[in-house]
């Protein structure tokens, strides 16, 4: 999952925006963006920063590996290519 600090602090700046007149529902208005903010990102199917690192992870060693394959058929067929004595 996600770190939700930034969606804590958020809701809570738009509970301040509020006008002064509405101060006693603050709280309330406070708990209420949370559960919005939450429930909209949780839709938008969104993945932790450590997961996104762990898959480039993954693609940077899958690309090495790819490379180095390239490099060995390129040789073989080189090599199948050649002229035999």
């Amino acid at each position: 999952m996600f770190d939700t600090h930034p969606l804590t602090d958020l809701a809570r700046r738009l509970a301040e925006s509020v006008p002064a007149d509405f101060h006693l529902l603050r709280g309330e208005l406070e708990k209420n963006f949370q559960a919005l903010l939450q429930a909209h990102f949780a839709k938008m199917n969104l993945v932790s920063r450590e997961e996104f690192e762990v898959q480039r992870a993954v693609l940077a060693r899958t690309r090495e590996q790819l490379a180095a394959l390239e490099s060995r058929v390129a040789a073989l067929e080189q090599k199948a290519t050649a002229p035999q004595p």
